[in-house]
């Protein structure tokens, strides 16, 4: 067993395509065919499914996918710590975040960092709240930056930051509403999977005995800015991040409705598996996090 095989299982895993690892590995196919082969053989077991053109772990690859990983972030960890002992940390940080987090928290976050860490590349990935928590759950991903705190036990989590979620509407609209007649209104929600969404539907069935199904919703849209768009135009209302609407807001273009009961209260997490070991970038990025959270209170 060696580094390559290893690499070029868990790219497969993660990819679900020999031939797609290959490609991202600048390798032949064949090649990493035969990496998984003498893999296989060398375990004793298959290790994927291959049936109808599909890739998938079977459950002794899924066993051993979590050993892989840890082993090949450990060998990361060695080298990286070389190099940060003859003073030079880079590499390319990979980030997967939902969009309040990535449009109002990341990049100032990643300026800070990159103080520290000044060769750091990064690349970003956008995916709502679903996306982000399903990809580290499969191994996609090392981390990830959402606006709702995970439900799956296989998962940690730091809490970065507060927000609050708040009901607004065009200028030329009603200026307060009772809670109880929100589901007259008509609402333009972001789409299902959505950090703003869930923590507002949770917080009318909670708090407000209000159930989601009963609720005119005349559009789901996936684009922020493209709510805020709307709702200016006077095609209906919706539930936004504060933070999200502070522009529009201070410009009169957009306007707060005021409802009874409690505010809407979420935070923002920096997530991770349990039982993974993070890449050494991952993990010191995931430090200075955490470092920065301590320093900067809510």
């Amino acid at each position: 067993m060696d580094f390559k095989q290893l690499e070029s299982f868990v790219m497969i895993a993660k990819l679900k395509s020999f031939s797609r690892a290959a490609e991202k590995l600048y390798l032949t196919q064949p090649t990493i065919s035969n990496h998984i082969h003498l893999l296989e053989k060398e375990l004793g077991t298959v290790l994927f499914n291959r049936t109808n053109k599909q890739i998938s772990l079977t459950q002794a690859g899924e066993i051993f996918y979590e050993h892989a990983i840890s082993i090949l972030n450990k060998k990361e960890h060695a080298f990286f710590s070389l190099e940060e002992y003859k003073g030079k940390i880079e590499g390319i940080l990979e980030i997967a975040s939902s969009s309040i987090p990535e449009q109002y928290y990341l990049a100032d976050a990643l300026r800070r960092f990159s103080l520290i860490y000044p060769d750091v590349r990064y690349n970003l990935m956008k995916h709502d709240t679903s996306q982000v928590i399903e990809k580290i759950l499969s191994g996609e991903i090392d981390f990830g930056i959402v606006g709702a705190k995970p439900e799956s036990a296989q998962l940690d989590c730091i809490e970065i930051m507060e927000d609050e979620i708040v009901l607004a509407g065009p200028t030329d609209g009603v200026d307060a509403i009772k809670t109880e007649l929100i589901p007259d209104m008509p609402l333009i929600l972001r789409e299902q999977g959505s950090g703003t969404r869930s923590a507002a539907m949770r917080f009318l069935k909670e708090h407000a005995g209000l159930d989601p199904e009963t609720l005119k919703i005349i559009a789901e849209v996936e684009s922020n800015e493209t709510i805020k768009r709307m709702v200016e135009l006077g095609m209906g209302y919706s539930f936004f991040s504060l933070q999200s609407i502070q522009k529009e807001l201070s410009e009169r273009r957009l306007k707060l409705i005021p409802y009874k009961d409690a505010k809407i209260s979420r935070s923002f997490y920096f997530v991770f598996h349990k039982k993974r070991v993070l890449s050494p970038l991952s993990d010191t990025f995931k430090s200075f996090i955490n470092e920065d959270k301590k320093n900067k209170p809510f």
